[in-house]
């Protein structure tokens, strides 16, 4: 593929994860300037043939005023008005928030931040949903210990415990969400996790299927609101296993995906990339939304079209007033993101879920991955790096556990001999 104006530069921010790094290397094989902004020195998108220059920043650890100012220190610095594309729906709601200090600076999609923020909020994405007639879980919004137990009189198990801000609950509690079994579990689940000054949980029933349930839509709209290219695609694999991101992807047509999303967005006048999660409903034959994100997906690169066109490649396009050409589906392209998938097939096969022979025949056909590329190999230097400290650090809090337990039993046998241990010699 090919596009007549490749000057404008485009800043990617917030790097760290194989999104930015598609971002890198989907505009600039098309000899797009692209530059990043992470937090993180071994952030994988810096280390990319395709990434003309990086900057480190923490959006998270300083004041909006502050971040406004870097970014506008960054496109001086550039000596252009990048585009600026977020991948996370902090980032994007802080850009949608901050758009008339940056929009001097950066060529951004005109986003309702009002709208990005409501579809980015699971609470207030649910009444959306509901007001515009559009299939969804059944999900209800606790704001105290007495609402749950409410809540239990009619429950049926299992049912999904969930972050409101998903981010916030992974940072309390290392999930984004729980399958809950049994009305005990659900209370020790939600005293744990819940923060009672500033309630976030939420309880969504949980869809019955395998994870060939779960579909996904991914798409582009425009200022009026049209659906510029569109795909749809399926999870083989998530990452955590059953409720995580997708770490093994396949494109697969599905209209009912796509019309909805279409009427959905139009309806509320949703304008740039778009990433939605759906599961199919067999008590009722529906695909029901579960989350939506205004932005682009770490999974994009799954939705590549015969012709080459993803939608970073159309809102690059878009927003610099060149022609966006249609893309149809490419039925039965694969994508994989390597670390994920190795982490979900291990605990898919101690599930029973997956033998060596079901891996194997699962890896064929796949046409891209989220790190390895032939033209592109120095991103995986710090994936490994990464991957294997945290393999360290957890292999050394297994140790540590172990230790405190033998000395913990030690004393135990040499204080009580007599209840159930053998005597120590």
């Amino acid at each position: 593929m090919h596009i007549g104006d490749n000057s404008n530069p485009v800043v990617v921010l917030v790097s760290g994860d194989h999104s930015a790094l598609g971002i890198a290397r989907s505009l600039g094989r098309l000899g797009v300037p692209v530059y990043a902004i992470d937090s993180h020195l071994l952030a994988p998108c810096f280390f990319s043939r395709y990434c003309r220059g990086k900057f480190v920043w923490d959006i998270d650890k300083h004041s909006a005023r502050d971040t406004v100012a870097f970014l506008q220190n960054v496109s001086r610095t550039i000596g252009a008005r990048p585009i600026l594309i977020t991948t996370t729906d902090a980032a994007t709601i802080f850009v949608t928030e901050n758009a008339s200090y940056l929009q001097p600076w950066f060529l951004l999609p005109d986003q309702s931040a009002a709208l990005v923020r409501s579809l980015a909020d699971k609470k207030q994405m649910y009444f959306l949903t509901k007001q515009h007639r559009i299939p969804t879980a059944e999900t209800v919004f606790p704001t105290s210990k007495e609402d749950v137990l409410a809540f239990l009189d009619r429950a049926l198990f299992p049912v999904m415990l969930k972050g409101v801000d998903g981010f916030r609950l992974w940072k309390r509690t290392g999930k984004k969400m729980f399958i809950v079994s049994n009305e005990r579990e659900l209370l020790e689940r939600y005293d744990a996790a819940e923060d009672p000054e500033c309630p976030n949980l939420m309880i969504q029933e949980y869809i019955l299927g395998g994870d060939d349930t779960a579909w996904m839509f991914n798409g582009y709209f425009n200022r009026e609101s049209e659906c510029l290219i569109g795909f749809t695609g399926k999870k083989i694999r998530q990452c955590p296993v059953h409720t995580g991101s997708t770490s093994l992807g396949v494109c697969v047509a599905n209209d009912q995906v796509e019309n909805t999303t279409k009427r959905f967005m139009k309806s509320i006048g949703y304008r740039g990339i778009l990433d939605v999660d759906y599961r199919y409903d067999a008590r009722d034959g529906k695909f029901k939304i579960l989350d939506v994100n205004p932005r682009i997906g770490a999974t994009f690169r799954l939705f590549v079209g015969p012709n080459g066109m993803d939608v970073a490649r159309a809102l690059y396009l878009d927003l610099t007033e060149q022609p966006v050409p249609t893309a149809t589906i490419s039925p039965g392209r694969k994508w994989i993101a390597e670390d994920l998938d190795l982490v979900s097939c291990y605990r898919y096969h101690r599930e029973g879920q997956l033998t060596l022979k079901g891996w194997i025949h699962s890896l064929r056909g796949i046409n891209e991955a989220a790190y390895l590329a032939k033209d592109d190999l120095m991103p995986l230097l710090p994936l490994c790096l990464s991957r294997g400290a945290e393999l360290v650090r957890r292999l050394l809090r297994e140790l540590m556990g172990t230790g405190q337990r033998l000395i913990q039993v030690s004393s135990y046998r040499r204080d009580k001999p007599g209840h159930g241990f053998r005597k120590a010699t």
